[in-house]
C-alpha cells in the first residue's frame, strides 16, 4: 500500500518552474552534484540517525508524470506543451549515494548526493528532503529515549496524536530502528515487520460493574500478556490490590505468568511505582512489570530513574511521534557541482552567506568516517573531495575547520577509516539490493549508538563528535571565497 504510491508531485511548484527553466535554456542534461545535509542535531543532541533511505529508493522507482499529472499541470496555466511533453517520458537516470539507514550521522555532512541531469535533480529536492527530514527527525528523538530508559523496553504509542497517517506509520517505522521494542502501531506491524504492543484503555475498566471484575475478564483472555492498568479509580488502594489478587488468582490456577504486570498513566510516577513494587514483592511478585505512559519523554523518564521509580517499561507517545521539542530537522539540499560539458569535469560551486554555517561545501564530496583503534570508539567524520583517498597505514591529520589551530594528528595504526555514503543508484538503477529490514537496521543502529562516546549521548551538553573537512576540500573552499571577494 505504501511502495507503490506514485509521488512525483509531491514537489514545490518552483521545482517545476525551475526545471521549465531549464528546459527552455537548452541546459537541461547538464549534470551536477547536489548534497542533502543539515546543519544542526535536532534536540541538542550530540549526533542524528539516519533514516528514511528505504521510501526514498521507492520514490525514485515510480518516479513518472502520469496522463493525469500532467493534465492536472497543463490546467495550471504556466506550463508549455512542448515541456509537458517532455516529462510524458520523464524518467531519473542519475547515481544517488547516502548514508545507510541506522547509522550515526552529524551536522554539514552530505546525508545524501544525487549526482544526475540538472532537471532531474532538481525535481528530487522536495521529496528527499520530506522523507529524511521526517524520519531521520523521529528516529533521533526515538533514540534520545531510548537511552534516558538505560535498557529497559521502550514503546512507541503516538499513533493517535501523529501529525496523521503518514506520519503516524513512518514515525513508528523510524522509532523502532532507533531501539523501540515495539509499537502500538498495528499497520505499521504489519507494513515493516515489527513488534506490536499495547495493554488496555480506561474505558475498558468502567465497561464492567467494577474494577476488579475488568481485570478478571481480561486475565482470562490474555494470561501471557496481562498488563492490567491500574489508575482509574485509585492506583494504591484499588487498582494494585485488585491486580495482586488477580495475579494470585492466577497462580493457585497452575498458570505461569509470563508477561504481567500494571500499567500507571497518571499521578506522581516515581511515588506510586515504588509504593506498588512494595506491595507486590510483599505479595510475593518481585519481577513483576510496572509500565509508565503519560506524556513521557527522554527528560522526565530520565528524571523519574534519578527519584528512584521502580518502572521497567515505558509506552512514549505524543512527545515522541512528534518530536515535540524539536519538530523540524533542518535538511537542506545545495548544489555543490556542475559538470563542464566540454571537459566532463566537475566545476565547485559554493553558496556563500552572511551566517557562516550557511556557507555550503563545495565540489562532489565523500565521508570517510574515523575510529579510534584501541576503544572502537567514533573520533571524528572526515568530509573529503570524491578523488580523495585515505591509507591507513599512514598518519592522518584532522583539523577543525573553523578553528584550524585544533589539530589532532592520528598516527598509523592508531585508526580505522571507513567510506561512509554507499551507491543506492548509478544510471538511474537502483543498485542497493541489501534493502534490511526495519528489525536488521534496528540491530545496525544499535550497533552505530554503541561506538559513541558515553559523552556524546548526554542529553544536556553532549559531547560533539568532530566534522572536519580534508585539506584539499578546505583549501578549495578557501580559494572560492578569496575569489568571491577578489582576493
Amino acid at each position: 500500500m505504501t511502495k507503490e504510491r506514485n509521488l512525483t508531485l509531491l514537489t514545490d511548484l518552483y521545482e517545476l518552474t525551475m526545471m521549465q527553466g531549464y528546459f527552455k535554456n537548452k541546459n537541461a542534461n547538464v549534470d551536477v552534484v547536489f548534497d542533502a545535509f543539515y546543519r544542526k542535531n535536532p534536540d541538542g543532541n550530540g549526533y542524528a540517525i539516519c533514516c528514511g533511505l528505504e521510501q526514498v529508493i521507492d520514490y525514485i522507482k515510480n518516479l513518472r508524470f502520469e496522463k493525469d499529472d500532467i493534465d492536472y499541470l497543463r490546467s495550471v496555466g504556466i506550463f508549455e506543451e512542448d515541456f509537458l511533453e517532455y516529462l510524458a517520458d520523464f524518467r531519473f537516470c542519475g547515481d544517488i549515494y547516502a548514508i545507510p539507514e541506522g547509522r550515526v550521522m552529524f551536522p554539514r555532512e552530505p546525508v545524501l548526493k544525487v549526482k544526475a541531469p540538472i532537471m532531474q535533480a532538481q525535481l528530487v529536492e522536495t521529496a528527499i528532503l520530506n522523507i529524511i527530514n521526517h524520519q531521520s527527525l523521529i528516529a533521533t528523538k526515538a533514540s534520545r529515549v531510548v537511552h534516558a530508559a538505560e535498557g529497559d523496553g521502550v514503546m512507541e504509542f503516538g499513533l493517535r496524536r501523529a501529525q496523521g497517517p503518514d506520519a503516524g506509520i513512518y514515525g513508528a517505522r523510524a522509532a523502532v530502528i532507533a531501539g523501540c521494542v515495539g509499537t502500538s502501531n498495528v499497520l505499521a506491524g504489519k507494513l515493516f515487520n515489527v513488534p506490536v504492543m499495547g495493554t488496555h484503555a480506561h474505558s475498558w475498566i468502567m465497561s464492567f460493574p467494577d474494577e476488579l471484575t475488568a481485570f478478571r475478564e481480561y486475565a482470562r483472555i490474555y494470561p501471557d500478556q496481562c498488563i492490567l492498568l491500574a489508575d482509574t479509580y485509585d492506583t494504591l488502594k484499588s487498582g494494585v490490590p485488585n491486580a495482586i489478587k488477580v495475579f494470585t488468582e492466577m497462580r493457585e490456577q497452575g498458570i505461569k505468568l509470563k508477561n504481567y504486570g500494571i500499567r500507571l498513566d497518571s499521578g506522581d510516577l516515581a511515588y506510586l511505582s515504588k509504593k506498588a513494587k512494595a506491595m507486590f514483592i510483599e505479595a510475593g511478585f518481585p519481577d513483576v512489570t510496572i509500565a509508565a505512559s503519560n506524556d513521557l519523554d527522554e527528560n522526565l523518564i530520565s528524571s523519574l530513574k534519578l527519584q528512584g521509580a521502580t518502572i521497567n517499561s515505558w509506552g512514549v507517545g505524543t512527545n515522541l511521534i512528534t518530536s515535540k521539542d524539536s519538530p523540524s530537522f533542518g535538511g537542506v539540499y545545495k548544489l555543490s557541482a556542475i559538470q563542464d560539458p566540454e571537459t566532463g569535469k566537475y566545476i565547485p560551486k559554493i553558496k556563500i552567506s552572511e551566517n557562516s554555517e550557511k556557507i555550503t561545501n563545495p565540489g562532489d564530496k565523500v565521508i570517510y568516517r574515523v575510529y579510534e583503534k584501541q576503544s572502537g570508539k567514533i573520533f571524528a567524520d572526515l568530509i573529503a573531495l570524491e578523488e580523495e583517498s585515505y591509507d591507513e597505514h599512514e598518519d592522518l591529520l584532522l583539523f577543525d575547520p573553523v578553528e584550524t589551530w585544533k589539530k589532532t594528528l592520528m598516527k598509523a595504526g592508531e585508526y580505522e577509516i571507513e567510506p561512509l555514503m554507499i551507491p543506492v543508484f548509478i544510471g538511474g538503477k537502483c543498485v542497493y539490493n541489501q534493502r534490511p529490514t526495519v528489525m536488521e537496521l534496528q540491530k545496525i543502529c544499535r550497533e552505530d549508538t554503541d561506538r559513541l562516546w558515553d559523552e556524546a549521548k548526554r542529553l544536556v551538553n553532549p559531547h560533539h563528535v568532530h566534522v572536519d573537512l580534508s585539506r584539499p576540500l578546505w583549501d578549495l573552499k578557501q580559494k572560492l571565497l578569496d575569489e568571491y571577494h577578489g582576493v
